[in-house]
């Protein structure tokens, strides 16, 4: 595919036109946590994007300067990883989000748990390979569309996260399944055919720059996502402590997914529940009252701390982070860096191309810990459930609108691809549609609801 050119590597050539393509512009108008609309200060996935980016080319310098060449010694290849490719990784890895983030995804796998299903993953890898185009020029040959952004086999491979093929047809109650499209299947065996020839088949892929990117994310979705739960004031400090110790619900989840992480990092299990804990103490710091930590630090059962809940509840300079914004940028600026140092290389001596990365491992206890807190605490909270139920009804009816009537109410450009698509049969119809709506903005499938179903707009903007 792509050539590099005047001077450009391959993928330097690729992350520029990502940063072109319309896809990543849209990103801007697309849920991080919280909907856009609520504030300018929040987050959302293209200022989430450039954050994950700036944390893996953090991480790749680090290796790049003590890691890899230990790991591979002049004279072995790769001598440096491409902090050109890693950024492309990072910028990429949520443009397959559709609109009102996690819940539009869930209500788009619903819609299409029989042709194909929907995930985000999946779908960043068939925006970049087919649904943004740029017209190629091959020898003397017309133009062509058809690559996609016409990127490096390397490239698509960067986010090439979960290495299994989605099931054509799921049971309904079926949850969402992380991997990439039928659709996909050939050029993904192109990939990693390209990329790691003679790699075994029933081997898991995933390429060095990917694993930094997912470990990228997770540092930025479980320190940034948290500056802005702070600032919003869904959480405090201690009102995390208090949901671990007091909610049974909440400690078996992050206990349980916690200990799937250390698991698939090669670290040992977690000694007792109170590790969980120690490991919010580590992030917050003086937050937590002395006597506390001293208990901590003696070791302790989870049963005996509830007495402390009382003094827990009472101990209100937890309001700091929530209150003071220099507060929450020291402690946000200051983890990320301490998380940073903690990534070690796992290089493959075969396959230095396919080399990993993971944390160590009370830093991962940390990051998996505020992840899977937020996403009990907050994601799941009632405020945040009015704003579920919305967005799931906007995909849904918009999706089945555009389904019956596409050759009428899609824009011009993509009414030829529904009309062949109709040729091909009802689920290439619904890929395409889910293709569309996947693209869209938070703002544009709200409006497009709002005139589909009332609102009296004017019949004279082009939907």
């Amino acid at each position: 595919m792509g050539k590099g050119e005047l001077g450009r590597t391959p993928f330097s050539k690729d992350y520029a036109r990502l940063i072109h393509a319309p896809s990543f512009r849209r990103l801007q108008g697309k849920t991080q946590l919280f909907p856009g609309d609520e504030s300018d200060y929040f987050r959302n996935r293209l200022t989430h994007s450039l954050e994950v980016a700036q944390i893996a080319q953090g991480i790749a310098s680090r290796l790049n300067a003590e890691a890899v060449p230990k790991a591979f010694p002049q004279g072995d290849s790769p001598a440096r990883i491409d902090e050109d490719l890693v950024r492309f990784a990072a910028i990429a890895h949520d443009l397959g989000h559709p609109p009102f983030g996690h819940n539009g995804e869930y209500a788009l796998d619903g819609l299409m748990k029989r042709h194909g299903g929907f995930e985000g993953n999946a779908q960043t890898l068939r925006i970049l390979s087919r649904v943004d185009r740029k017209l190629v020029q091959i020898d003397d040959d017309p133009p062509t569309s058809e690559f996609g952004l016409d990127l490096t086999y390397r490239s698509l491979a960067s986010v090439l996260k979960y290495d299994r093929r989605i099931p054509v047809v799921r049971r309904v109650s079926a949850k969402p399944t992380k991997g990439y499209y039928h659709t996909e299947e050939n050029l993904v065996s192109k990939i990693k055919q390209r990329v790691a020839p003679g790699f075994p088949d029933d081997a898991p892929f995933k390429t060095i720059e990917c694993a930094i990117m997912d470990i990228a994310d997770d540092i930025a979705y479980s320190t940034y996502d948290l500056e802005d739960c702070l600032h919003a004031g869904f959480i405090t400090p201690l009102g995390l402590m208090r949901a671990l110790l007091d909610e049974q619900r909440v400690l078996d989840h992050v206990t349980k997914e916690t200990t799937k992480s250390l698991a698939a990092s090669g670290h040992d299990p977690l000694k007792e529940e109170f590790e969980l804990v120690a490991a919010l103490i580590r992030v917050f710091g003086a937050e937590v009252p002395p006597s506390l930590a001293n208990l901590v630090e003696e070791g302790f059962e989870v049963d005996e701390i509830h007495s402390l809940l009382i003094a827990v509840e009472n101990y209100t300079s937890d309001r700091k982070n929530c209150d003071d914004q220099l507060a929450r940028i020291q402690l946000t600026s200051e983890r990320v860096g301490r998380l940073i140092s903690a990534v070690e290389l796992v290089p493959n001596k075969d396959f230095p191309q396919l080399s990993s990365v993971r944390m160590k491992r009370d830093e991962l206890i940390e990051v998996e810990l505020l992840k899977h807190l937020n996403y009990e605490v907050v994601i799941r909270s009632p405020r945040l459930a009015v704003v579920e139920h919305r967005g799931k009804e906007v995909i849904q009816r918009v999706f089945e609108a555009l389904a019956k009537d596409g050759d009428r109410l899609l824009p011009i450009e993509w009414r030829s691809y529904y009309l062949a698509a109709e040729d091909a049969g009802l689920s290439e119809v619904k890929r395409l549609v889910s293709d569309f709506v996947s693209c869209m903005t938070d703002r544009h499938a709200a409006e497009m609801y709002a005139r589909l179903f009332g609102g009296g707009h004017s019949m004279f903007k082009p939907l």
